[in-house]
Parts: C-alpha cells; structure tokens; sequence
C-alpha cells in the first residue's frame, strides 16, 4: 500500500505543484508528495503553554504535518531558554528532519542551530525572527510592523484626532518582551504613527517613557505590565486620567485593566481608558465584549501554521518555498527570507465577523 501510494503521488506531481503554490488551505489542503513523507520527522519548538495563543500555534503546526503524512515532535519550553534550547537539542539527536522554532529568546539559539546545520536539518523561524545566526532558512510571521500601526491607528481615531480634536491626551506606551525581535516592529510602527500627535503636543506621556527600552515587558508577563502600570498611575497621575494604552499582546492589556480597576477606572464616572492588545485571546475578546479592553490584533495563527507546514514541505521535497519578503528581515547576520500574512483590527463591532463566523473562536468560548 505505500509503494502504491508513492506511485500516486508521483504521478500527481503536478497538481501538488499547483496547489502548493496557490496557498491552498488546511481543509483541503495540499497533499504532500514527498519522498520523505511517512518517515520524515518535524520538530516544533513552541515558546509556552502560558499563553493559549501558543498552544493553538503547536496543535495547528501538528495537525497539519501529520496530515500530510509527517510525523512529529512537539515541545513547549515554558519561557525558559535553557529548556528550549535542550529541546532542540534532542530534537537533533534523536534525529529530525527539518526544524519549526518559536524562540523564547532570538539571540540564544546560534550553537543548537549550528548543530542542526552540520547535519543539514533546515530552520523555519516560526513568527518570532531567530537572531545572529546564518542557520535560519526561511522566516513565517504576519506584518509585525503593521501590528504596531493597527493599534496606534486605532487609538488616534478613538480619540478623535483626526477629526480634529487637540487634546491633549494622555497616552501610556508598553512594548513586548526585550528578547523578542517582535518587539522593536511592533513598537516601530506604533511609535511612527504617535509621533507626529505627541511632537504637536495632540498626545501627551505623562511618564516620560517614550523610548522602546524604558517600555519593554520581559517574556510579554501581564503581572509584570500590572506592576509597571500601577508605578505609572501613582507617579505620573494625581487628578489627571489615562486616556488610552498602547498594549502590544493581550497578556499584557489584561494586566494593565487590572491595575486600572484598582485605580477606580472601569465605572460610570471614570470609564475604562481605550487599552490595545494582539493576539485574540479569548479572555481579552471577553474582556472586549464586556466593555474592557478596547481591541485586540488578529492574527489567524492557522494561516500561519499552514505558511510554515507549507514551506518544510517544500524543503524536505527539494523545493522553493514561497516567499513574499526578501528584503524585510535582517537577523544581523543575513536577510532571511519571509512570508508575511496581514493582520487584522477587531473590536466589539467586529469581532463577531471576524472572529466566531470564521470559527477561530467558538460562540460558547465567550458565554
């Protein structure tokens, strides 16, 4: 039977071609005729399971190289980089054919993927860029610096100022963990888009802590946010109020809401704050929905992990994968090739659309 299969497969080359290169999804997704396929192992290095955004990253990646044949070793390195790194290591010795990394930390993986390339096992960075080393082939992630533009973009039009309105208004800046390069697109195309408001004095922040290093939030921890968000409300408010907060995840959003509350925010006479956030958690789409958080960033992480199932099985079937960035991603030792997917702004207006009628999130989840 699988000499037949083989056989089969062969024979549809063409039409594997065909459906690879349009980006046919998971459902019906394209059949791999890999030579390897069936013995061909896939490592997956997922950052953590604290956050359910990763744990649907893992499962998605899964599923689908198994539906294609594969099979596959996932592993969860709960936010710690030495854990991580020991991962793939075994990944490499107990033999994998191509790797699928999530970094905890960009900079940490240079001497595990040395060893990945002395036996030739390709990298697919997996929405976090891996940085200084040449041993990353190809890159699958979303329009990071666009993230950072929907949020600001966001925040600007709910205040009015476009619209003219003067302000000015107070607005407090929170960026990613500082070992994400993420991090530094998502706060680039925020910072791009604020600025011109805060040099006209439209946008005003009250702490000071306008720069990407004094905004960070180590490994995205929301508690940690709270903390940081409390320190700003007593050092930089008295009577005067928080207008909105650029949130970068909404690990993150979810804590700052809870350092607001405890400030008196979130009642009739001092509402909420407009408060950002990415990712499309649950919690937060509740958070949402209650009148909460403001938005959130989608990101459909299925289209990402089909991008990423899509490009090993292009690699371990002596292919090209398809890109649409070769110019975007310079981890500091070459540029490395991309494919980006857009994200998308939701809210309470369209969260329903965008969100539950295109079953990336379930109706019963938000009850």
């Amino acid at each position: 039977m699988r000499t037949r299969r083989a056989a089969l497969a062969v024979t549809a080359v063409s039409l594997v071609l065909s459906l690879a290169a349009c980006g046919q999804n998971s459902e019906g997704g394209s059949k791999s005729n890999a030579k390897e396929s069936g013995t061909s192992t896939v490592g997956i290095a997922m950052p953590t399971k604290s956050s359910e955004r990763w744990i649907a990253d893992g499962s998605n990646i899964e599923a689908q190289f198994k539906k294609l044949g594969y099979k596959t070793n996932l592993q969860y390195g709960e936010d710690n980089v030495a854990q991580q790194v020991s991962q793939i290591e075994n990944m490499i010795t107990t033999g994998v054919n191509v790797l699928v990394v999530a970094a905890i930390d960009g900079r940490a993986l240079s001497d595990v993927l040395q060893q990945a390339a002395d036996k030739n096992i390709k990298v697919i960075s997996y929405d976090r860029l891996i940085l200084g080393t040449k041993n990353v082939d190809y890159y699958a992630s979303f329009d990071n610096e666009k993230v950072g533009v929907l949020q600001a973009t966001y925040i600007i039009d709910k205040l009015g100022l476009k619209e003219g309105k003067k302000g000015p208004f107070n607005v407090e800046l929170f960026a990613g963990s500082p070992d994400d390069n993420n991090t530094r697109y998502f706060f680039d195309g925020a910072w791009k888009t604020l600025k011109p408001y805060i040099d006209k004095g439209r946008i005003k922040v009250r702490s000071g802590q306008t720069k990407l290093d004094q905004v960070t939030t180590l490994r995205w921890d929301g508690g940690t946010a709270q903390k940081r968000m409390d320190d700003l409300l007593t050092r930089a408010y008295g009577k005067e109020k928080v207008d909105a907060v650029l949130s970068p995840y909404d690990g993150i959003s979810i804590g700052i809401l809870s350092s607001l509350k405890s400030d008196g925010y979130g009642t009739a006479a001092q509402p909420y704050p407009i408060v950002t956030g990415q990712d499309a958690e649950v919690a937060s789409v509740k958070s949402i929905v209650a009148g909460q958080q403001t938005m959130t960033v989608y990101k459909d992480t299925r289209a990402l992990a089909e991008q990423a199932v899509q490009m090993a099985d292009a690699l371990l079937n002596d292919r090209k994968p398809e890109i649409n960035d070769d110019k975007t991603y310079n981890n500091e030792v070459k540029v490395v090739p991309a494919y980006l997917l857009n994200p998308v702004s939701v809210d309470k207006s369209n969260y329903q659309a965008e969100l539950v009628d295109s079953g990336y999130i379930k109706a019963s989840d938000l009850k």
